[in-house]
């Protein structure tokens, strides 16, 4: 379809910070802990929802689920609902 326009798609790299992942999400976990009402917009929520166990795939393991489990257990003592986890 395009043909051999000499042109070829760019590239991304695949090179992960996973301190900088680490940091921004106990930064949420953090804000979570620290609020009495939930802090998020409900647009928000449902951002972090899909992002968290998708951001959390690039740390061990055993660390991803601590994350995991930890936002779920924040989303339920500010009375949200986990499903979409």
């Amino acid at each position: 379809l395009f043909g051999d326009g000499g042109m070829t798609p760019p590239t991304r790299g695949t090179t992960v910070d996973a301190q900088a992942i680490r940091r921004r999400l106990n930064r949420l976990l953090d804000t979570l802990q620290a609020a009495d009402t939930m802090p998020l917009s409900d647009r928000d929520l449902r951002m972090w929802q899909t992002v968290v166990p998708n951001m959390s795939k690039w740390l061990p393991s055993s660390e991803a689920q601590a994350i995991c489990t930890a936002f779920a257990q924040q989303l339920e003592r500010l009375g949200t609902s986990t499903a979409a986890l």
